[in-house]
């Protein structure tokens, strides 16, 4: 990261950002908690969440971390903000391990120990910001034929998987749900990017909201953000905070940076070195997941003591 005044401010909002969000995962799901108690699950397609404020708190703390994320991106790039919701992740899952009661052991820590490591590693190797004077430019990368694929590609598999894997796996798999929301969250933070790259050049005094693609974008992050909205409220209601916390935001991260990379071309910047030690940060925070997700269930079940005999009692037993 560059000692620049933008990268600083940028790298600040995106930690501050971290301490919210981690937040919200438990206060939400401590009202998904007292709602599911008192009427239909939000896994089950209820909506009583709605009306426990503990549930709404988490959702303001939520909120106001999604806003200093999206001010964020206006002053850093998305290869150096976005990893740093590995911090999200260590938030949640330690007051998750007190407050929640879902123990965190020591490979969890372990594992978040690593998705920080990794997610340093990419922090420390982002390139450097492209410079951006209007929003056509934004729309203009938009469009051009490698993130349009993506682009409908994204939209395709998350059809594929509301419309069919949801009714059959979405209680069962936790990568229905999260598969939803960090496709959708990429294409959420594109178009953040260019909204806040709005924001900031309005505020200097060239107006980007003269330009339609500024509303097309504006509309775009409302709607992708209603849906992760949705899915989240499903996964959290549905697997284990710990669990759903790392595996969100690796997704998340993975498919936010391809996105990043497809419409902006951060690698063409970048030597083989820069995006090998990139690579090998993903595979660290991937690596960490992978224990927290394979390992989460250590720890809640009560270990049986081994069964000695003597000899006299296996006697008894044959006789009898």
């Amino acid at each position: 990261m560059g000692a620049s005044s933008d990268n600083i401010t940028g790298f600040i909002l995106a930690v501050s950002s971290s301490i919210f969000i981690g937040s919200s995962f438990i206060i939400k799901k401590m009202g998904l908690k007292k709602a599911g108690a008192t009427g239909k699950r939000a896994a089950s397609g209820g909506h009583a969440y709605l009306y426990e404020p503990c549930w709404w708190f988490g959702m303001i703390s939520m909120i106001v971390g999604e806003i200093a994320n999206f001010a964020a991106y206006a002053f850093a790039p998305a290869l150096l903000v976005t990893p740093l919701g590995a911090l999200s992740i260590i938030f949640s899952a330690v007051l998750a391990h007190f407050i929640l009661k879902e123990r965190l052991h020591i490979f969890g820590v372990l594992g978040c120990a690593l998705c920080v490591v990794g997610s340093t590693t990419i922090v420390l190797h982002a390139p450097h910001e492209r410079v951006i004077h209007s929003v056509k430019e934004v729309w203009e990368l938009a469009t051009e034929p490698g993130f349009g694929i993506y682009s409908c590609i994204v939209v395709v598999v998350v059809c594929v998987l509301i419309f069919y894997y949801v009714p059959r796996y979405g209680q069962t798999h936790l990568i229905v749900y999260v598969g939803i929301c960090s496709l959708t969250g990429s294409i959420t933070v594109m178009s953040v990017k260019a909204v806040s790259i709005a924001l900031k050049l309005t505020f200097e005094g060239n107006n980007q909201f003269i330009y339609f693609q500024t509303w097309f974008f504006t509309f775009v992050v409302i709607g992708c953000c209603l849906m992760q909205i949705n899915y989240l409220n499903k996964a959290l209601d549905t697997f284990n905070t710990a669990v759903v916390s790392p595996v969100y935001y690796v997704m998340f991260t993975s498919f936010t940076i391809f996105a990043s990379i497809m419409m902006f071309k951060e690698w063409d910047t970048q030597d083989a070195s820069q995006i090998a030690t990139e690579i090998c940060g993903f595979v660290t925070i991937l690596s960490g997941t992978f224990l927290l997700h394979k390992t989460k269930d250590m720890g809640n079940k009560p270990v049986q003591p081994p069964v000695f005999t003597t000899p006299e009692h296996d006697e008894n037993i044959s006789a009898t």
